[in-house]
């Protein structure tokens, strides 16, 4: 495994991040604890949930997840080995059954309080805001278009006034993002240095071979400003397996489950994926390997939110940790970019 630190911490985390979103939906619980006990013995330290978890989110399922992996830290005793990252949902319909009231103060104290009772811990590692409050372009849309109806009103300041007396408390000791964009992120590096208030870590964005958007404005701002990506979807929900224009997708493979999470499959994204894979097997990879080497090496990147199904998949994807794709590969994997140019936004 290859290690980095959180930027601006002291907090060494594994290049390849486990993601956990399935559990509790597509996985049940000792699936769970047997993902988490094979990417531990394979040097994986980081480990993702979110209270919204399982996806998709539904009021029966939400906080399985957490709950999986707080059994598998009391049975275990591994707390100590390993970081945890989690989220709070921001609002909206897709979250309504969490709560309404966005990211209050109230609701981030309580929203802490109740995933470290699912997780059966006492403090979080990195506490990130799941999505923007504000009405922007996220989640498959291309283009920012203002509306001049969004009621949102500017609380980037409370939001960290609110987590710099939570992480005082104990119960988190980093804050980040998640499907931020660069004029967020500012807002709060901004408020972060004028107030000597905590400063936002890294962000969780998409991020692949189908979806380079981040390179656009906020792959400037983690360069400059030290602000890591924790990529998730770096095989855009298993489409860049290539198992689906192969034809050798299992019956429970996602997108044959929820078949509306079509955010990858548009027409460009399907040709996009048949020349990345010719790619691959013409310099014998398999596309995953590929295309979890891609986002990895990536300079802005630090750490690569990884998700499998079975213990198959967790392996190949870990094991993409030795492969370096060449100069010559990724002028190859560019030119691709070139010609259809992030196709699944």
């Amino acid at each position: 495994m290859k290690y980095t630190t959180l930027p601006n911490t002291n907090i060494k985390v594994s290049k390849i991040c486990l993601g956990s979103m399935t559990w509790g939906n597509q996985n049940i619980e000792v699936e769970g604890h047997a993902q988490l006990d094979y990417a531990l013995g394979q040097g994986v330290n980081f480990i993702d949930t979110a209270e919204l978890y399982p996806v998709p989110a539904t009021a029966e399922t939400q906080g399985k997840t957490s709950k999986i992996i707080g059994t598998w830290l009391k049975k275990t005793g591994n707390r100590d080995k390993v970081i945890i990252a989690s989220k709070i949902a921001g609002p909206g319909d897709y979250t309504a059954h969490i709560r309404t009231t966005g990211f209050s103060p109230e609701a981030i104290k309580e929203a802490v309080d109740a995933e470290l009772k699912r997780l059966q811990t006492d403090y979080i590692d990195l506490y990130q805001l799941h999505w923007p409050e504000r009405q922007t372009n996220t989640f498959g849309v291309r283009d920012y278009k203002h509306n001049p109806s969004d009621n949102w009103k500017d609380n980037f300041n409370e939001i960290l006034n609110t987590v710099d007396g939570i992480i005082k408390t104990g119960k988190i000791r980093y804050v980040g993002m998640s499907n931020e964009k660069a004029w967020g992120a500012m807002r709060y590096l901004e408020e972060s240095r004028k107030n000597s208030l905590p400063r936002m870590i890294t962000t969780q964005n998409a991020y692949s071979m189908l979806n380079r958007v981040y390179e656009g404005d906020m792959a400037e701002v983690s360069m400059r400003e030290n602000l890591g990506l924790l990529a998730y979807s770096p095989m855009a929900f298993g489409v860049l397996s290539g198992k689906y224009i192969k034809g050798n997708a299992a019956d429970n493979a996602r997108l044959k489950l929820f078949p509306r999470f079509a955010r990858y499959s548009s027409e460009q994204s399907t040709e996009a994926t048949k020349q990345y894979l010719k790619l691959a097997e013409d310099n014998n990879m398999t596309l995953a390997q590929m295309s979890l080497a891609f986002v990895t090496q990536q300079p802005f990147v630090t750490s690569n939110i990884i998700g499998a199904t079975n213990l198959e998949q967790l392996k190949e994807n870990i094991d993409s940790i030795n492969i370096i794709l060449s100069e010559d590969i990724l002028e190859q994997i560019n030119a691709i970019h070139a010609a259809i140019p992030n196709p699944a936004p």
